[in-house]
């Protein structure tokens, strides 16, 4: 008899806990021929914004040891073109879909998308990037937030993510407008990330993604000039797992609330890792430009891991680390 793979997260059902990151596997379409996309338990799309993107200046790629680094800078055609052109294809397939959405300006641009998508059937989850390294954002109250009114004082924030009240206050002004499972994307650059993903959950949301990309760079030592144009990125890949396992650990002692796990998945070993240590469910990111069959061979993995040590359903491995 074959374990029980479910996993839910707030109003959200997934027949196995594999999805594909955001910004790792394009809006699905790029996949078809590599893999059975109906096989994934979720698939996460392209950040979208507003209005279309054209991205940072190029280089926005280098590779690092163990890892790459991205400055893609949200790249996106923008939410109108995102329904018209490439959810077309996406929702026909029946696996639970999750669009990724961010701010460029202002954090109204937040309620904007979420009340469009909201209005979607083929929409699961709305997944708030709050912590993309390579844009910025400012930091506003709750009240400026459903009032509009934004003052040129503002005081500049990297990350919303970096600050729990404005991440409290902006997942809870979200929450109000979307009956929709709602997921918090968290940036791991801060000193306590339990504190940030207790914010979300307390102000509503159903699911946290641990953990978005460190801030790094690299240097091209012969030419002395950064090897990408927006001269930092996002590091990604199996040289981060290691603290990105952690902060998982670290949230799911503190912070009762369904965790998506990623952060240099490459295989099933690593993904029951994650579970072990507390997730509900994986993402895998990175090794989708590396094997883009990987997404579906960490299910298998996990499957089979699962009757090898005579486990019925895949509940019993999360957050059963022995100490």
């Amino acid at each position: 008899m074959k374990p029980n793979l479910r996993v839910n997260i707030g109003r959200l059902k997934l027949n196995n806990p594999v999805m594909v990151a955001s910004g790792t596997f394009g809006y699905a379409e790029e996949f078809k021929d590599f893999i059975d996309l109906k096989k994934l338990g979720a698939i996460v799309t392209k950040t979208i914004t507003l209005a279309p993107r054209k991205g940072n200046l190029s280089p926005r790629t280098c590779e690092t040891p163990c890892g790459m680094l991205n400055s893609i800078g949200l790249e996106n055609p923008g939410l109108e073109t995102f329904i018209e052109e490439k959810m077309s294809f996406v929702k026909k397939l029946g696996v639970p879909l999750i669009v990724s959405i961010a701010s460029e300006k202002d954090p109204q641009e937040f309620l904007t998308l979420v009340r469009r998508l909201d209005k979607i059937k083929e929409v699961s989850a709305i997944e708030l990037n709050i912590s993309c390294p390579n844009i910025q954002h400012r930091a506003y109250g709750v009240e400026q937030i459903e009032n509009k009114n934004y003052p040129l004082s503002a005081i500049r924030h990297p990350l919303i993510s970096q600050d729990p009240k404005a991440t409290y206050e902006l997942v809870k002004a979200v929450r109000k407008v979307t009956a929709k499972a709602l997921i918090t994307k968290l940036s791991p650059n801060v000193a306590d990330i339990a504190e940030i993903a207790g914010a979300a959950r307390c102000a509503g949301t159903d699911g946290i993604s641990l953990i978005n990309t460190f801030y790094g760079m690299s240097i091209n030592v012969n030419t002395r000039k950064p090897k990408l144009g927006n001269i930092v990125g996002g590091l990604s890949g199996p040289a981060i797992r290691p603290i990105a396992l952690r902060m998982v650990y670290e949230v799911y002692r503190q912070v009762k609330v369904p965790i998506i796990g990623m952060g240099g998945i490459m295989d099933a070993k690593d993904a029951l890792e994650f579970m072990i240590a507390g997730a509900t469910c994986v993402s895998v990111g990175t090794a989708n430009f590396i094997n883009p069959k990987a997404s579906v061979e960490i299910i298998r993995g996990i499957e089979e891991y699962l009757i090898r040590n005579k486990i019925s359903d895949i509940k019993c491995v999360i957050g059963s680390l022995k100490i």
